[in-house]
């Protein structure tokens, strides 16, 4: 892995984690934000916000794009802690830390280690939340990558079964209030659920899977993001159960993952590991059929 310092989209201290295929970067005058994930010379795989480029300080919180780590249940304003500044960074042999401050507002802090291999296309993102105050606190760890416009999300659902076989419910479809299911971004397949990111809606849309698979994959432009994570069987997950979600709105598609949640004691931390896999040459699933044929073999390829 090859670790340089660089003025991204005017931030002067980002890093780039770099090998010969692909290459991230992490801004540290703000974040921890992953604010780039692509081949190397070519498109982000991640959104940016241009009018947040560069921007530092103040206390309003910033879209900026990239991949942000919060923590669940989603509040307001507990969740829109503003990381709008600098981070401490400790360069390890095989990975780079980003520790942002203790946030002010709910005494947590966030952090992220982030390592490339020396070939390859793999990132792997520890995703951290420390304790800092002196009372227990319920939370989970919560990762969202916030993907280019005009791409497909693709969520795994259960295995299928017949009704012989499964008199009882085996997994949990979670929606919000504005959550739509007859907009046509939404496919409903049996074993799939795909989402469209159209910059011309009007609305947003999200929902929440109980993804016991641990993958999920945004496929866009003939690449192909997927994004595995563990899931803990028998644990409490957030939001009725969800251990990923998908929300799009007309700028942006975020495709999010979620541990467990649980009690944090005071100076205690808890972890939520994300790997991720990048892939061309994939079209974009219009169907079940498609992403069986396509996507699935990118998912094993990847150990997902």
């Amino acid at each position: 892995m090859n670790i340089e310092i660089i003025n991204y989209k005017g931030w002067p201290n980002c890093y780039r984690l770099s090998n010969s295929q692909v290459d991230l970067v992490v801004t540290t005058d703000v974040g921890p934000r992953i604010i780039r994930f692509g081949f190397v010379d070519k498109e982000n795989q991640f959104v940016e916000f241009e009018s947040d480029l560069g921007q530092v300080g103040g206390q309003e919180w910033r879209l900026y794009g990239g991949h942000r780590l919060w923590h669940a249940p989603e509040g307001k304003p507990r969740s829109y802690f503003p990381d709008n500044g600098p981070l401490q960074v400790e360069r390890h042999g095989s990975f780079v830390r980003l520790i942002q401050p203790v946030e002010t507002t709910t005494g947590i802090q966030k952090e992220l280690d982030i390592s490339l291999p020396a070939e390859g296309t793999q990132a792997t993102v520890v995703h951290r939340l420390r304790n800092a105050n002196l009372w227990a606190v319920e939370i989970a760890p919560w990762a969202l990558s916030v993907m280019a416009r005009g791409g497909v999300a693709i969520i795994p659902l259960p295995p299928r079964g017949s009704h012989a076989e499964h008199l009882l419910p085996t997994n949990i479809l979670t929606l919000w209030a504005y959550t739509d299911m007859s907009d046509p971004r939404w496919t409903w397949g049996r074993e799939y659920i795909l989402l469209r990111q159209d910059p011309r809606a009007e609305s947003p849309q999200k929902i929440g899977v109980m993804d016991k698979d641990g993958w999920a994959a945004y496929a866009r432009s003939g690449d192909l993001f997927i994004k595995k994570f563990g899931y803990q069987a028998g644990k409490a997950y957030p939001d009725f159960g969800c251990s990923i979600e998908v929300f799009t709105s007309a700028n942006m598609i975020e495709v999010e993952s979620l541990g467990p949640l649980g009690v944090l004691a005071p100076g205690s931390v808890v972890e939520h590991v994300e790997d991720w896999y990048l892939y061309t040459g994939v079209p974009v699933p219009a169907s079940d059929a498609d992403i069986k044929q396509n996507i699935l073999p990118k998912v094993k390829q990847s150990g997902a």
